[in-house]
């Protein structure tokens, strides 16, 4: 006899709706910004009187509330794709009902935006314009080839670039750390259209895996890593302070070493263990903050 399903509840357990909200990547937002107020905005001198900031922590909760709407909305949309790439970790359609999932996306997507228009009203514009970009990106964008990965990469960009909105300024290590996330983040998301090419294939997505193949796709990727690190190393470079031009210097060796991997990955699962690796890759990246 076949088991039953799952019952779908109301209410789910807390490792199921953090495996939802993708707990992991909250954290990095939750660190990337905090790293960026101490380090970048600073003085870092001051940084237990930073810790105190409840308006800054009242930012990364509005950050952190439309992320987690974004993951929410994305599998809400991607229930069918789910079961074929991730069948053990879906939880909408599976563990919770779909309108549950639709409200708890709609409240956590209105407290974002009203803690953000309480911040300031260029941060709520900001807030209300990713929320919006995240839902078209999860309903369209991210069946288009390359838009959606744009897409993604620039809304994680974003949050790091809203340190600046916040502080009416324009710190340049904060657009520079930003450019690393975006680059970082794009090649991530265009190694994970690889990683799930099965399922997006049976529901018609059109991602660049499906209509140039897998060898072609690879191909952008290298030039993308290429330009990165071109970028990162004249960024460094005009930085006065040796010990971040170290630290890139050898962070670089790392991204030589996905390249490697990548040529030689041909499964689903080859593709998935380098999507990982590059998310420890960004949170090295963010560290380099300690050095500015």
């Amino acid at each position: 006899m076949s088991k039953p399903q799952t019952e779908q509840t109301f209410f789910i357990n807390l490792k199921d709706f953090l495996s939802l909200i993708r707990a992991n990547n909250l954290l990095i937002i939750l660190f990337t910004q905090w790293m960026g107020r101490i380090f970048l905005v600073g003085p870092s001198a001051d940084w237990r009187y930073l810790l105190q900031d409840v308006s800054f922590w009242l930012l990364t909760l509005s950050t952190l509330l439309i992320a987690a709407s974004g993951y929410i909305i994305n599998d809400y949309y991607d229930i069918k794709i789910d079961a074929v790439n991730r069948p053990n970790k879906q939880v909408i359609g599976k563990l919770m009902r779909r309108r549950v999932a639709i409200f708890t996306h709609t409240v956590f997507n209105f407290l974002g935006i009203v803690i953000g228009f309480s911040l300031s009203l260029e941060v709520g514009i900001v807030c209300f314009i990713a929320s919006f970009w995240l839902w078209l990106y999860s309903n369209e964008l991210k069946r288009r080839a390359f838009i959606g990965n744009v897409s993604v990469a620039a809304i994680t960009a974003l949050s790091i670039f809203l340190i600046n909105i916040y502080f009416a300024e324009h710190n340049r290590a904060v657009y520079e750390f930003g450019i690393f996330s975006f680059f970082v983040s794009l090649i991530r998301e265009i190694i994970k259209d690889l990683e799930d090419k099965e399922g997006d294939v049976k529901f018609g997505c059109r991602t660049l895996p499906i209509i140039w193949g897998d060898q072609k796709t690879k191909k952008l990727i290298y030039l993308l890593f290429a330009l990165f690190i071109a970028i990162s190393f004249v960024i460094v470079m005009e930085m006065e302070e040796p010990y971040i031009q170290y630290y890139f210097c050898i962070l670089s060796l790392p991204a030589f070493m996905m390249i490697y991997k990548l040529i030689k990955a041909v499964s689903s699962k080859d593709y998935g263990k380098i999507s990982s690796f590059i998310k420890y890759y960004m949170v090295a990246g963010i560290l380099g903050m300690f050095f500015i």
